[in-house]
């Protein structure tokens, strides 16, 4: 069976002194101490062979005789290792062993407060897609949702920031998943803004279309429609062709930095549904003159 190489445990030359062994120790235990690194079996299985090597190269004359080829020192002589000894896992602190943290970390153990500051077991954070309307986006709203995680079913009110704009994530810290001690994960929402019932988003600007009849297109007229933020009056002018835009400076939707894009009106040229016999001797005149003009 292959003996242990202690100086390759600390990962240390053969020739280093000890203050070398005692610094690369340190950074190792803590490292691999089992407070760190809860219910880890690889990382206590580290631990136990950092302390049997340091055990023995950390003291002079027990390791000018490990390197002399000594066989004394299996790590306690068979007297087991425990990691609840250490730190904050609880049970007896006594032997060899204890004096190892002692002397590296103080009388008082291994000390997390002035070594390393351990960080408690946090709860799984959770993304989830929240849709919003742009009228929600543009105002600002309150939202509340409900989630369902390993912990149960979350029912969670928010704001949504005014000026949210699609792909942005809201973070509602300790809302995740349920930790230890309190210590929760967080619920991160990736925004999805709704379009097409009213308006379509294009960058800051907001697009609407309007249904009008062929002579009010022809000759231009004024008409009301309804913004994201209430009523505004348009003035279409004449000639307007099917899909052409009208722009409302300063109407549009708006940023977090509360910068506001345009409102553009796209005409949609529609007949009436029903046409009187008023009408119909009308639009059958128009029919000849055109084919006159442009036959």
């Amino acid at each position: 069976m292959r003996k242990k190489d202690h100086y390759e445990t600390l990962g240390i030359k053969r020739d280093a002194t000890q203050e070398e062994i005692k610094k690369s120790y340190r950074a190792l235990a803590k490292k691999y101490h089992p407070d760190t690194n809860p219910d880890n079996k690889l990382a206590e299985d580290k631990f136990k062979e950092i302390n049997e090597a340091y055990e023995i190269l950390g003291d002079s004359n027990k390791r000018e005789e490990y390197d002399n080829g000594g066989s004394g020192f299996n790590f306690g002589g068979g007297r087991g290792f425990d990691p609840s000894m250490y730190g904050s896992m609880g049970g007896g602190r006594g032997g060899s062993q204890s004096d190892i943290f002692d002397s590296i970390f103080g009388g008082g153990g291994f000390d997390f407060d002035s070594t390393i500051r351990r960080a408690p077991v946090k709860g799984k954070d959770i993304e989830a897609d929240l849709t919003i309307s742009l009228e929600e986006g543009f105002i600002g709203a309150e939202k509340k949702v409900s989630l369902r995680g390993q912990s149960g079913l979350k029912s969670l009110t928010f704001k949504i920031p005014k000026g949210a704009r699609a792909g942005e994530r809201i973070r509602l810290q300790g809302k995740g998943e349920d930790g230890p001690s309190g210590n929760n994960g967080d619920l991160y929402l990736t925004i999805k803004i709704k379009q097409g019932e009213r308006f379509t988003l294009e960058g800051n600007d907001l697009v609407m279309s309007v249904n009008m009849l062929p002579w009010d297109a022809a000759f231009g007229t004024n008409i009301t429609v309804e913004a994201i933020d209430g009523k505004v009056e348009v003035l279409v002018p004449a000639g307007r062709q099917t899909d052409s835009r009208v722009r409302v400076a300063g109407r549009g939707y708006i940023d977090r930095t509360g910068k506001r894009g345009d409102l553009f009106v796209r005409v949609r040229i529609t007949n009436p549904n029903q046409l009187t016999s008023e009408m119909q001797d009308l639009y059958e005149k128009l029919r000849k003159i055109s084919r006159n003009t442009n036959g």
